[in-house]
């Protein structure tokens, strides 16, 4: 049976359609308003994934969201979509927002290669715990993965949040940089309505607030930034293996700095909500990475250990840096 192109559109139209009643989301100038207020996100990146297994599950959100608004957290980044309604539900119910991230290969899941991030965006661009869209995590530090030429991602960033548009009027779309964007990155992403970057500076992020200002008027917000809980050598007062006062003061600076900047600033996510047993070994253990002391910006050691970055360990007990963050995402 053939449809008239008109009736056709007609049907697009109508499957596309956006709830005008939803917080709708925009940017204006260097801000981020929600129902054209500002709105200042204190945030958390959150990837959970259970003691001995490798892949995410939100068998803890109940738990997770309380310790999270607890800690005066409003908004949560997570690497891949969620597509379960009960989960998007409850954080909404918990009056918390997420930025929902795309990767650009997830094997067809929900990825940008694909084009399945456009109807994820159809099926949830009407939840109202949804705050933005999020395209890549730091891929200009990954050419590799575009045959050795940074101007691909960059290409199919702006194509794709092109197309995001044209399916949603209600909320921006941003990228999380890997630290701050080059004349290159700036120039080829036109259509990217807010910058996120992933930072670690030690303890002083707010130099590049100060850099964001000179090549660019759009909003920006830190996508990632803290410290974890192990230093591999002693610095210091910090003494070497695990070591929460180290992370704990670490964060605090950070926060510090970045709040003091709000005017420039749409928010902050600390790295990250849970540790990660599945990312440097065996994930029935808490194993030690980052043997490579003062290669990175990582505060107090230059070194990453990625399975201790929570703000809780993988049982949910708060570690030190908890309380500090509490501290300054609850004061007035």
């Amino acid at each position: 049976m053939k449809i008239h192109k008109a009736v056709f559109i007609l049907i697009l139209a109508f499957a596309c359609k956006q709830d005008p009643s939803l917080d709708v989301v925009t940017v204006s100038g260097n801000q981020l308003l929600i129902k054209q207020l500002p709105y200042y996100m204190k945030g958390i990146c959150y990837h959970p994934v259970p003691k001995g297994e490798t892949r995410r599950d939100f068998g803890s959100i109940d738990q997770d969201l309380a310790l999270m608004i607890e800690a005066g957290i409003n908004t949560l980044r997570v690497y891949e979509p969620i597509a379960t309604v009960e989960v998007l539900d409850k954080i909404k119910a918990a009056g918390l927002k997420v930025i929902i991230n795309f990767g650009y290969n997830q094997e067809g899941k929900y990825d940008i290669r694909s084009g399945t991030y456009l109807d994820y965006i159809n099926t949830f661009k009407n939840h109202e715990a949804i705050l933005f869209w999020e395209l890549g995590n730091e891929y200009n530090f990954r050419p590799e993965w575009f045959d050795g030429d940074i101007k691909k991602w960059y290409r199919v960033l702006n194509t794709s949040a092109e197309k995001i548009h044209e399916l949603d009027a209600h909320h921006p779309v941003a990228t999380a940089h890997g630290e701050l964007p080059d004349s290159l990155a700036l120039s080829m992403t036109a259509n990217i309505d807010i910058w996120g970057m992933n930072v670690y500076r030690w303890d002083q992020p707010s130099s590049l607030i100060e850099e964001w200002k000179v090549i660019s008027k759009k909003p920006m917000y830190f996508s990632e930034a803290g410290a974890d809980s192990y230093m591999v050598t002693a610095r210091d007062e910090f003494q070497e293996g695990e070591n929460q006062q180290a992370q704990a003061i670490a964060n605090g600076k950070i926060i510090d700095e970045i709040l003091r900047n709000t005017d420039a600033n749409v928010g902050v996510f600390m790295f990250s909500f849970t540790d990660g047993w599945w990312k440097a070994g065996s994930p029935d253990q808490q194993d030690v990475g980052g043997w490579a002391p003062y290669s990175s910006g990582v505060p107090y050691d230059g070194a990453a250990n990625e399975e201790y970055w929570g703000i809780v360990d993988i049982e949910r007990n708060k570690k030190l840096t908890f309380n500090v963050i509490k501290e300054y995402f609850t004061k007035d």
